[in-house]
């Protein structure tokens, strides 16, 4: 059975993770050309995930452990979803998987991680409008965003 109260905690423990990946993309982008971009995008993937799996547990919605931000998106109802293109989900779980460990991957330049930012704080204010007020209780500095 689903109990909203236990939902509500939990939902606020990934809004705090998912708030903490967004805060170091954004300040470590302040690097300007010393950043590691793909540090920057990891992260923000990272906070786009977690802010969706926050959405689902408001739900009541069972996900499996992924990084996979298309998977995730396709659990919530229709009128829950974020604005995210097809490639837009794609680019976010690539950087989940495919750059986080040494490998053959392009390079990620400072513009791609920039945009990433940008689609990562996008994803976290459309999802904040639809999560609980009640999740935001006690949440210093992180006030909802309407």
């Amino acid at each position: 059975m689903h109990d909203p109260e236990k939902a509500i905690r939990v939902a606020r423990e990934w809004v705090i993770k998912a708030e903490n990946d967004l805060k170091t993309a954004t300040h470590v982008l302040t690097l300007g050309e010393e950043a590691p971009t793909d540090t920057i995008c990891f992260h923000c993937q990272q906070a786009v995930e977690k802010y969706l799996k926050a959405l689902l547990i408001t739900r009541g919605i069972w996900f499996p452990k992924t990084h996979d931000i298309e998977r995730l998106v396709r659990l919530l109802p229709v009128k829950d979803r974020p604005q995210l293109s097809t490639d837009e989900q794609a680019a976010l779980t690539d950087y989940a998987t495919q750059t986080r460990y040494p490998g053959s991957y392009e390079p990620i330049s400072l513009e791609e991680a920039h945009l990433a930012v940008a689609l990562a704080w996008r994803v976290r204010d459309q999802i904040r409008k639809r999560l609980p007020p009640e999740v935001f209780e006690g949440l210093e500095g992180q006030q909802r965003k309407a």
